[in-house]
């Protein structure tokens, strides 16, 4: 029974020991600021081709997408022939209704990426 306690004693005091190493974090000095701010998302912009474009315009150009992707944010739409397959993303402007395409990515069909200008051209050659 002496050594319960003594063990019992022993763990107790270890872990008081322990938790006293802790110690408290301080609290900052002076008041919280916030971070710089960063560049405007219209500095991430790219020009290019397909840019700015709506889905329409690009089922006109490229007839019926092979993927047509609907999420609450962003509509992804691929277009597809033996030599290129082409992702445009598009996503609601600040002013507007209709998703327009921000970025565009181009690959060949063994996946190695290729100029989307390039591919654009392609696609409508078919």
């Amino acid at each position: 029974m002496n050594r319960i306690r003594l063990a019992l004693g022993l763990g107790l005091s270890s872990t008081l020991a322990l938790a006293a190493c802790g110690g408290v974090v301080p609290p900052p000095a002076g008041p919280m600021k916030a971070p710089p701010a960063g560049p405007p998302a219209s500095a991430f912009a790219r020009s290019g081709p397909l840019i700015g474009m709506d889905a329409r315009r690009l089922t006109q150009m490229f007839g019926t997408p092979r993927l047509d992707i609907r999420e609450s944010t962003v509509h992804k739409l691929q277009f597809a022939n033996g030599r290129c397959v082409l992702d445009a993303y598009l996503y609601l402007p600040p002013q507007g209704k209709e998703p327009l395409v921000t970025h565009v990515d181009a690959r060949t069909p063994t996946g190695i990426d290729t100029d989307p200008g390039s591919c654009a051209a392609a696609l409508q050659s078919k």
